[in-house]
């Protein structure tokens, strides 16, 4: 259901610049209308590190430090700590 939202997404603002984080398509949960940001669901972002064959904490490490902390500035994804 995940990937249909970012379908969705792309489908109805294909022209507008949003920028997508590789290999987390599946954790778009939406996007902030003002900024045109898409976002991310953090527990969902931890699964897919947990899938890629990562422990939690080290998902959760490198979540904080690879994902979230590489992206900086104005059209920086929107992280929401959901069910975490």
């Amino acid at each position: 259901m995940l990937d249909k939202i970012l379908k969705n997404i792309s489908d109805n603002y294909g022209d507008v610049f949003m920028l997508q984080i590789h290999g987390f398509d599946d954790a778009v949960i939406g996007y902030e209308e003002d900024s045109m940001r898409l976002i991310y669901s953090v527990t969902n972002c931890i699964e897919i590190l947990i899938q890629q064959g990562l422990s939690f904490t080290e998902s959760l490490e490198q979540f904080e430090i690879n994902v979230k902390g590489s992206f900086t500035g104005e059209k920086a994804p929107i992280f929401c700590y959901d069910n975490f």
